[in-house]
């Protein structure tokens, strides 16, 4: 068989044409298989044998390198293994994690402004609101205080949040990784966040570019501006920022508002002691601001004191006397009602200097001793009569006959509401709104002594009655108004026409919308105490309608007029002849009306009470020559008192705020009060008494029926019939 096969082989061998012997191509005895042993297998037969030159040097065969089993037989090769894919994944990794970085640059960079033209944001103006006598009334704007120069604070004061804040301010680059780290590892150990990493770079940066959001995306937003920061300022050029910038709660922002707000002083004058509670508060602000949490900056700023003292920027002993001097947190006017005259200003500056962009100071009409006078005036009387009356609220505005407002109080507490009732809320006047009615009748060709009757009247189903429900029947206009007679007012309403009551109303300065209806005669249209106090000042200066202000002059801190009061002339509203009516006639009501207990010794006051349906409204609104005030009382939802009127606790805190307001003053008579000129009788005895009219002789208008057929004739008017 083999045989076979060999001959197989040769008969396939390819033919060449060069010789054999050129192509030297003859096969050797070495290159030829040795025929294997007998009984060997077949397969072993083919085998080559090896070189005879490695045979005869007797040399062993070389090793070669063991395959690694797939069957676990060789631990070594499985090791080498997983290093290799271990080695891959570790790369892998890292270019992911190098592609994820540079990822996150590039959103940053596109959701910050242009490198080149990112600038520190300018500090919002501060507007500082002062008194007529220069007291700080209240400050406005988003930064509470001025900018204060680093050179210019006490050393220790910067001193103290670098202890507290960030210990290697001056020796990082803006993130400090120690400090990443030491808060890491506190709030593992606490389980819980109790220390941030941020330097103060960071919060700098917060505070000048982002939001108070807490994402990861806003961190790493701030990293990159603090960086940018350190690129672009020095280190005291960024404390500095830091410390005009930073929020300490109460509205205060920066070093210098917060001193103020706090201390009453410039933080160019504050102790050490305060400077350490100051430091504290920014931790949290709001939670610690010691005008309401008192205990709590107090213990933080003991922490701040041992933290500069094993800093080594103050001494033991230094703090041991911090320790035992404790900050003592001052009570303003801004705290108070003074914040109400702060909104007011707020409000119409923009209508006298346009936008501010610069610090102002603001200087108002606002007498400072007069404000708190009409604040604990408010506030005493709802403290120690308001549950028993069930009123929750009140307003007073004080002003001078010129439109200048001297005292304004929107409420009983500003913390607590800061809703301004002076000037925001309207609510109606009730009776102290008749004498715009009478004025109208007056001005038609009634006088004081005109008489009408107080009896029952209905119109159209409405019954107006009197406060008592009784009925005087023919009485003077004087004594009519004095009384506050509901049935009388109407009467009037109607002789002259809801829409001449409406005009007159108007006239002398109410700006509200009024219904011209009858009912009008009773207050029913909704007024602001501002524009009522307004509305009375003609009374008080003779006839001259005025626009009440608030504002005197704007200046710059240097000293710059921006804004100079000049309030225009409107003119003469009414005659003086029906001024000195009026001022006769609502004389009575403080000598013989409704508000008896508003007299004021040794001077001419007059004014006028009103109580609104259901007693949901008090008002009482009185002047002499020197000051107009108006007070309301009420409460918010607008639900009723317990029947309180114009005559008492309205009355009451009139008083005490005229009184304090016309010490030291000379008395002066109202303008035609003392010497009347214009043709009528004295009032007779009994007016002045209070006594019942005897029956009089009909008085005749010849522009009005008989007095008789009075009722008949208006009914005739009212319902059109002939």
């Amino acid at each position: 068989m083999g045989s076979k096969r060999r001959k197989d082989r040769a008969r396939r061998e390819p033919a060449f044409e060069n010789p054999a012997a050129e192509l030297d191509l003859k096969l050797e005895a070495r290159d030829r298989p040795a025929a294997p042993p007998e009984g060997k297998p077949e397969g072993e037969r083919r085998r080559r044998p090896p070189p005879p030159e490695r045979a005869r040097r007797s040399e062993p065969p070389p090793e070669r390198p063991a395959r690694p089993s797939s069957k676990g037989g060789g631990s070594g090769g499985k090791g080498g293994s997983r290093g290799v894919r271990l080695i891959y994944w570790a790369v892998v990794f890292s270019l992911w994690l190098l592609i994820a970085g540079i990822g996150a640059i590039v959103w940053v960079g596109a959701h910050l402004p242009p490198i080149q033209s990112l600038e520190v944001p300018k500090r919002p103006p501060s507007i500082e609101i002062l008194g007529a006598d220069g007291h700080v009334l209240a400050t406005r704007g988003d930064m509470g205080g001025a900018a204060v120069p680093l050179r210019e604070l006490p050393p220790y004061l910067p001193q103290a949040f670098i202890a507290i804040e960030d210990r290697r301010f001056y020796s990082h680059h803006g993130v400090d990784p120690l400090g990443i780290v030491r808060a890491l590892a506190a709030n593992v150990l606490r389980r819980g966040v109790s220390q941030g990493g941020s330097t103060l770079t960071q919060q700098l940066a917060k505070n000048l570019f982002l939001t108070q959001e807490r994402t990861i995306a806003r961190k790493v937003q701030e990293l990159a501006l603090a960086l940018w920061l350190e690129h672009k300022y020095t280190k005291p050029q960024i404390l500095e920022l830091y410390l005009n910038r930073v929020y300490f709660g109460s509205g205060a922002y920066g070093v210098e508002a917060a001193s103020q707000r706090y201390f009453g002083k410039s933080a160019r004058k504050v102790t050490l002691g305060e400077a350490a509670m100051l430091a504290g508060l920014v931790k949290s602000p709001s939670r610690l601001a010691p005008t309401h949490n008192a205990d709590g900056a107090q213990r933080r700023g003991q922490i701040v004191l041992a933290a500069m003292a094993d800093l080594g920027v103050i001494s033991e002993q230094a703090a041991k006397v911090a320790l035992f001097d404790p900050p003592k947190i001052v009570r303003q006017v801004a705290e108070g009602s003074g914040n109400y005259v702060a909104d007011w200003v707020m409000d119409v500056l923009n209508d006298l200097v346009g936008r501010v962009e610069h610090d102002i100071v603001v200087e108002t009409t606002i007498d400072s001793s007069l404000q708190i006078v009409a604040e604990k005036a408010l506030a005493d009387e709802l403290a120690q009569k308001g549950e028993r009356y069930s009123v929750g609220q009140g307003a007073v505005v004080a002003m001078t006959p010129d439109g200048a407002v001297r005292a304004l109080v929107g409420g009983r507490n500003y913390v607590e509401s800061q809703f301004n009732r002076a000037v925001a809320a309207k609510r109606q006047p009730g009776s102290s709104f008749k004498p715009f009615v009478y004025l109208a009748a007056l001005e038609r060709g009634l006088t004081p002594n005109t008489i009408r009757d107080d009896r029952p009247i209905e119109l159209k189903g409405w019954r107006p009655e009197n406060y008592h429900h009784e009925y005087l029947g023919p009485v003077t206009l004087t004594r009519a108004l004095a009384q506050s007679l509901n049935t009388v007012a109407v009467r009037l309403t109607l002789e002259v026409g809801p829409r001449t009551v409406v005009r007159t109303a108007h006239r002398l300065g109410i700006a509200s919308k009024l219904d011209p209806n009858t009912s009008i005669a009773l207050g029913t249209s909704e007024v602001s105490v501002l524009e009522m106090v307004g509305a009375f000042a003609p009374f008080a200066n003779g006839g001259t309608a005025v626009t009440p202000h608030v504002v005197e002059r704007v200046r710059s801190p240097d000293g710059k007029i921006l804004y100079r009061s000049n309030p225009p002339d409107l003119g003469r509203v009414v005659e003086e002849r029906h001024v000195a009516m009026m001022n006769q006639m609502m004389q009575e009501t403080l000598i013989s009306g409704t508000a008896r207990g508003a007299q004021l010794p040794g001077w001419q006051a007059a004014g006028k009470t009103g109580t609104s349906q259901d007693f949901r409204d008090a008002w009482f609104i009185g002047y002499t020559l020197h000051l107009v005030t108006g007070v309301w009382l009420g409460n918010d939802d607008n639900s009723p008192t317990h029947k309180t009127t114009g005559g008492s606790l309205p009355v009451e805190i009139w008083s005490r705020v005229m009184k304090a307001a016309h010490q030291n003053v000379r008395p002066t008579t109202l303008p035609g009060a003392a010497a009347p000129s214009i043709g009528w009788p004295s009032p007779p005895a009994w007016v002045s008494s209070g006594g019942q009219a005897p029956a009089p002789t009909p008085v005749r208008d010849e522009r009005l029926p008989p007095q008789s057929g009075i009722d008949s004739w208006l009914l005739d008017r009212l319902f059109g019939r002939r």
